[in-house]
């Protein structure tokens, strides 16, 4: 059941206290417009100070006032921080006093092991089909449920409670990257990588790093990125011959984690031998399922993925005509992570910009806005390309290209 919003916590009190819009709005100093906008819904965040404006002349506390802004964070509202992330940063980093951190203790009776796997599948499918609202709306829950069931598991559930935990906060901190909240993103990662290692998960451990490095990615801290991915490929390297598969698709994740970070650093070598190594990891999964319990993600390394991320280094090295000869080839096998797909189609309409393609690079980005509008209002990848097509076409801004502007919040 979802959680109720800002603007309907402020209808519900505004009415109990029987005085409308234009009375609220002239006792607080806040224009009926942006009253009316928060109860209607079509915004879900303001300031805090505009909402302590608002509780002040409704003689509530302004935390009365605070609901759900996941929307708000995934429409990219500019007023949703820090407010959308209160609840997520309550659990990944709580107020510590002198007896220690504090910790709420959930109501009502224990949440059973399978509840919250049941709840980390749930999240983790809909942040793998960009539903970032719904993603992060469940997240808190999610991560207090899987603490607390880690908490008070004994022998033999103790192992199998921290992994849960530990794929919950990987997968927080993935969500929180996506978000551009990157230092409550790398809380995440590093409380990610202390419950595997309780769990005595070499595999999520692992996997855990890779999120730490495309984090350190996002953060252009290229030499770290490379250096732990790489780092830790070489710790977990497996013997390809009698490796389970969740082991070499993770072992490949890492291999192209380092990929992406030396391709950046300009070492289009060192990038290359990292993507055989992963092609070969790839070849010898081939279609085998990674197992039960693992995330998304893990049974998204595919030999597909390997061609996309080389389509990427091309990208990166600026051989637009390589990107679109290569990309020919790349098809979406069974399996692909939709995101992963998604990222490679944004280099593809690069590389038609980039050769003055622009009815073809605009027909992707719509193709993308169509299937992953959320998604795609969150790439910073995918602004900057609808600026280089504004900036390069020669004539007035079409219809199109207007709407693509708008679709990825930027002004053409």
């Amino acid at each position: 059941m979802s959680q109720p919003t800002t603007g309907q916590h402020l209808a519900r009190i505004r009415r109990q206290a029987g005085i409308t819009q234009e009375q609220l709005a002239e006792q607080a100093s806040v224009s009926v417009e942006t009253i009316r906008k928060l109860e209607q819904g079509t915004r879900q965040s303001a300031r805090l100070e505009t909402l302590h404006a608002l509780a002040r002349a409704l003689s509530v506390p302004t935390t009365a006032l605070l609901g759900d802004s996941s929307e708000a964070a995934a429409r990219r509202e500019p007023d949703h921080r820090p407010l959308s992330l209160a609840d997520i940063r309550r659990t990944l980093t709580p107020a510590r006093g002198l007896a220690g951190p504090l910790v709420t203790t959930p109501d009502g009776p224990p949440t059973t092991m399978d509840a919250v796997r049941r709840r980390l599948s749930d999240v983790d499918a809909a942040y793998h089909r960009g539903d970032y609202a719904a993603a992060l709306a469940a997240m808190p829950r999610l991560l207090d449920d899987a603490q607390h069931t880690a908490a008070d598991a004994g022998e033999p559930m103790r192992a199998h409670a921290y992994a849960t935990l530990a794929q919950a906060r990987y997968l927080a901190g993935e969500l929180l990257t996506q978000l551009r909240a990157g230092d409550l993103a790398y809380a995440a990662v590093v409380a990610a990588l202390d419950a595997a290692e309780t769990a005595g998960d070499q595999v999520l451990g692992a996997l855990t790093v890779k999120g730490s490095s495309w984090l350190l990615l996002r953060q252009g801290r290229l030499a770290e990125a490379e250096q732990v991915a790489v780092v830790t490929a070489d710790a977990i390297e497996p013997r390809v011959r009698r490796a389970e598969p969740a082991e070499l698709a993770v072992w490949g994740w890492l291999l192209l984690a380092g990929a992406a970070a030396a391709a950046r650093d300009n070492r289009p070598d060192d990038a290359a031998a990292l993507l055989d190594s992963a092609a070969a990891a790839a070849a010898r999964l081939a279609d085998r399922p990674v197992g039960d319990g693992h995330l998304t993600i893990l049974g998204g390394f595919r030999s597909a993925r390997v061609e996309m991320m080389r389509v990427e280094v091309a990208a990166v090295a600026g051989d637009a005509g390589r990107v679109l000869q290569m990309a020919d080839r790349v098809a979406p096998a069974e399996g692909t992570v939709a995101t992963s797909w998604q990222r490679h189609r944004l280099d593809v309409a690069w590389a038609h910009t980039e050769r003055s393609q622009y009815g073809d690079a605009a027909g992707v980005l719509m193709e993308l806005r169509d299937r992953a509008p959320v998604w795609l209002r969150h790439q910073r990848y995918a602004r900057d390309i609808v600026q280089l097509i504004a900036e390069r076409r020669r004539r007035a801004m079409s219809a199109e290209l207007a709407e693509l502007a708008s679709a990825v919040g930027c002004t053409a």
